[in-house]
């Protein structure tokens, strides 16, 4: 499973969310599973990619060329994919994603996640997506959502799929129990992709 991880550039104030990093990198590794991220050295990015690669994950790393012109990249990923800018690489990170997750961070990690969102919305990806809510950083995003939903701008299935986990091991929880048992049109999910999503 291709894990997606959108999170900031650089720690924060709070060492939980470090600490979250560390052991969302390595359950991706021990798993088996695989990292894409934006391909940074530095912050919760260059932590959780550098924790997944020394607990024998794959990284792959979506990173533009000013940042690597920057040099900010982050070396020995499995693969770098360079582009050119900020939208290719969302574009490219939800096209190599099978599972999405967002760790604390700025407006970039809001921006990347809110696409996915859209997308569960729009029936354009599976879900769900999940912000791991460490020390309640996105309580006022579950509220805004909440406040949506409340207002008929978005549905009940559409609010479920937006995940706010309390730590990565009720993350692990979740994504064991979110079974797709039908595509977003009523049609059964292709079992093999099913496996893929859930098993790993």
């Amino acid at each position: 499973m291709n894990v997606v991880v959108y999170c900031g550039s650089n720690p924060g104030n709070n060492p939980q969310y470090a600490h979250a990093a560390l052991k969302l990198g390595e359950w991706i590794g021990d798993a088996g599973h695989a990292l894409v991220y934006g391909g940074s050295s530095v912050g919760l990015m260059g932590l959780i990619s550098r924790t997944v690669l020394e607990h024998g994950g794959e990284v792959y790393g979506v990173e533009p060329q000013f940042f690597i012109d920057a040099g900010v990249e982050q070396h020995n990923l499995t693969e770098l994919h360079i582009v050119e800018t900020m939208s290719e690489r969302k574009a490219r990170m939800i096209e190599l994603g099978d599972v999405f997750i967002a760790l604390p961070g700025g407006v970039g990690t809001l921006e990347e996640i809110s696409e996915i969102m859209s997308r569960i919305r729009l029936r354009l990806s599976p879900g769900p997506c999940f912000c791991l809510n460490i020390n309640d950083f996105y309580t006022p995003l579950a509220h805004l959502l909440d406040n949506m939903h409340d207002h008929c701008f978005i549905e009940k299935w559409d609010r479920d799929a937006f995940q706010f986990p309390t730590s990565v091991e009720d993350l692990i929880e979740r994504l064991a129990q979110w079974h797709l048992d039908a595509s977003f049109d009523g049609r059964p999910v292709v079992p093999e992709r099913q496996e893929k999503l859930l098993l790993g």
